[in-house]
């Protein structure tokens, strides 16, 4: 079986385990249903962009090209850096998106995917943010009415936990006896008293499992940018990471945009 387009990040579906859909150019492949079928993935020497279609020799952002990677509000320093989002200022590379997705309600969480981490994401991501990340549990910290004040409360908590997650202790992480209520108790002791008042009284503890039960120890990252096919057993998915049975580990996100081809065996 074949399929050929330009790939998006998977769409997930909140299961047990997480179900992943690949947007291959016009279709959608269920990732989960080729588990442990061999699996060819060619580049097709071509990247489109994500939002205007036209045609890049380089990928920015996951999947713009430079123009739009310049211009559009998906790609402003606000989205990778809250705390610096200026719409609730009036300020914004496009204000109608801005008041979608900038000045609404936004949570900033604890999750446990490489280890302890804090986030921002806006409230129609729960859970998907989560997942993405390739988080095994998360909880809901503080709530705000737009971003830059999630980005806040982020700075402040990142003195006592990190916002990054290392991909390849994520991808080996499968259960923690950490409780994550605790956490969150000890780090609102700590939060500046500015912030207080945002803190969120739902304490519900989100938990996810994803279809990977194989132990592997190393893992190797393959793209792009140095071959043109990757072959292999596909044995699990975490995160958008698709993992193969040798230990290579291929990141559809950071691949948005580029034409391949699928061959299922």
């Amino acid at each position: 079986m074949k399929y050929e387009g330009n790939i998006k990040k998977m769409r997930l579906v909140y299961a047990s385990p997480i179900k992943y859909l690949l947007s291959i150019g016009e279709q959608e492949l269920n990732m989960n249903s080729i588990l442990n079928k061999q699996l060819q993935i060619k580049y097709q020497h071509k990247i489109n962009c994500i939002n205007c279609g036209a045609e890049t020799n380089k990928s920015f952002h996951q999947g713009y090209c430079y123009s739009c990677f310049m211009s559009v509000p998906q790609c402003d320093v606000g989205v990778l850096r809250p705390e610096l989002d200026m719409s609730h200022k009036g300020i914004s590379r496009d204000m109608e998106w801005a008041k979608k997705n900038s000045l609404v309600d936004h949570y900033v969480y604890i999750a446990i995917t490489s280890g302890i981490k804090v986030g921002v994401t806006r409230h129609t991501q729960i859970p998907t943010r989560w997942i993405d990340q390739g988080a095994i549990k998360a909880i809901r910290f503080a709530k705000t009415p737009h971003r830059n004040l999630a980005g806040q409360i982020e700075v402040d908590l990142k003195q006592y936990v990190s916002d990054k997650t290392n991909w390849s202790k994520m991808l080996k992480s499968k259960q923690t006896d950490l409780s994550l209520a605790k956490i969150k108790s000890e780090l609102a002791e700590k939060l500046s008293p500015n912030f207080k008042t945002y803190l969120s009284f739902n304490n519900n503890i989100e938990t996810f499992s994803y279809p990977f039960e194989y132990q592997i120890d190393t893992f190797n990252t393959v793209g792009f940018d140095n071959t043109d096919i990757i072959t292999g057993k596909l044995i699990g998915i975490k995160g958008q990471y698709l993992i193969f049975e040798n230990g290579d580990v291929f990141n559809i996100r950071k691949h948005n945009g580029y034409l391949v081809s699928i061959e299922i065996q």
